[in-house]
């Protein structure tokens, strides 16, 4: 079989312009990659690229070290808010019916755990009386007037505020 010399330069041609194009965008990723490399070593040294290597680890290692500390610094938070009294209930009333005003109240205060204590000022003409309960755990071993209950029940949001 017999091919024709003509085809056979078509062919060559073919490959060699393949070839080209080949070179062509080899070219053009190699200098892509060359620019990329001079902008990341412009003004550096290789002396110099180390002391900033060396500087970001040990930014990295004071960055950990801060970050343990700020751990700590929010589990004591946490552990000083849940012992703080957070949960409010008060209730004002009127000790006695003769005398005008709602001038008594009773104040519930409790802790993340439902422990912490209620307080109750009876107000009459002789003089201001205050009582303080103690509750643990949304109990109490001592009984509880209507309106320290009411109290009580606001803290735990059991019962709405009036």
């Amino acid at each position: 079989m017999q091919i024709d010399n003509s085809i056979i330069i078509y062919i060559l041609i073919g490959f060699d312009i393949l070839i080209i194009i080949g070179l062509l965008i080899f070219y053009i990723r190699c200098k892509k990659l060359f620019q990329s490399y001079d902008y990341f070593m412009r003004g550096r040294d290789a002396e110099n690229l180390e002391d900033i290597i060396r500087g970001l680890a040990s930014d990295l290692r004071n960055l950990r070290q801060e970050d343990r500390e700020n751990k700590e610094a929010i589990r004591i938070l946490n552990k000083n808010q849940r012992a703080s009294y957070q949960k409010l209930g008060i209730v004002r009333y009127n000790a006695f019916e003769k005398m005008g005003g709602d001038l008594s109240f009773a104040c519930a205060l409790l802790d993340y755990t439902n422990s912490g204590l209620i307080i109750n000022s009876v107000h009459s003409r002789e003089g201001c009386y205050v009582y303080v309960k103690i509750v643990d755990r949304g109990q109490t071993e001592v009984l509880l007037g209507k309106e320290e209950k009411e109290a009580l029940e606001q803290a735990l949001g059991y019962k709405e505020r009036v």
